[in-house]
């Protein structure tokens, strides 16, 4: 499995020295300097590469994912912020016929989180003292607040029925690698659900897999569909 990585911080540098593991090997890095260049995404040098994985900046995804797409490179995404172009993402994937796994986190934690709290919030919903929040913790340089798996979170607990206001809160400080909470407060008890990430690695691991699972495939998935997890 041949990987271009678009986007060469820390979680490419994770994926670099991680990839092996996964039956992988790194074909070229393309980070913020080289992307506009001649060994950007359009370049000669990645013909025959598998998939490429993106944690780049929600900027570029717009234009990186069709690019990749119409070279018939399939393509990881990890970069959040970027879903007010997710629409037009899609069609480029849908015309290319490639492959594209698009989640906010890859942790397979974060993934069981979701699917517990959609559930939590099915059986919750007909409790009508029961109020939702949620609140996540992330390093000092994250630059988009909520998080993508904040947002994700969000979307689950409304999807299952749950009608009422959801107060979603963030932190960004010093070097936290990810934390989530939800909660479910009534009127004297908590239900609350939560991942804390204690390194970066589940995310670079997730990410591997999904790079692995999608060769082969067509179409636009999650990591639900990765790990197989059913709604």
């Amino acid at each position: 499995m041949r990987i271009l990585l678009v986007g060469n911080g820390r979680m490419g540098h994770l994926i670099a020295a991680l990839a092996g593991e996964y039956g992988g090997e790194v074909a070229g890095v393309i980070d913020s300097r080289s992307a506009s260049g001649p060994d950007g995404v359009c370049s000669a040098r990645w013909t025959g590469v598998d998939v490429a994985i993106d944690f780049s900046a929600p900027s570029a995804v717009a234009s990186n994912v069709p690019a990749l797409a119409a070279r018939g490179i399939n393509v990881v995404v990890g970069t959040t912020g970027w879903q007010s172009d997710e629409a037009a993402v899609r069609r480029a994937v849908e015309q290319a016929g490639v492959a594209i796994v698009a989640a906010p986190n890859f942790s397979a934690g974060v993934v069981v989180l979701e699917a517990v709290v959609g559930r939590a919030a099915a059986l919750l919903e007909a409790q009508r003292e029961f109020g939702a929040w949620i609140h996540e913790a992330h390093h000092a340089t994250k630059k988009d607040a909520p998080s993508g798996t904040a947002l994700l979170l969000k979307r689950a607990i409304e999807a299952n029925g749950f009608t009422r206001p959801i107060d979603v809160s963030s932190t960004r400080a010093g070097q936290i690698p990810g934390s989530h909470e939800v909660g479910f407060e009534g009127q004297a008890e908590s239900v609350i659900l939560s991942h804390v990430a204690r390194d970066r690695t589940p995310f670079a691991r997730g990410a591997l897999v999904a790079a692995r699972w999608i060769q082969g495939k067509r179409g636009w998935f999650t990591m639900k569909d990765v790990l197989g997890i059913k709604d």
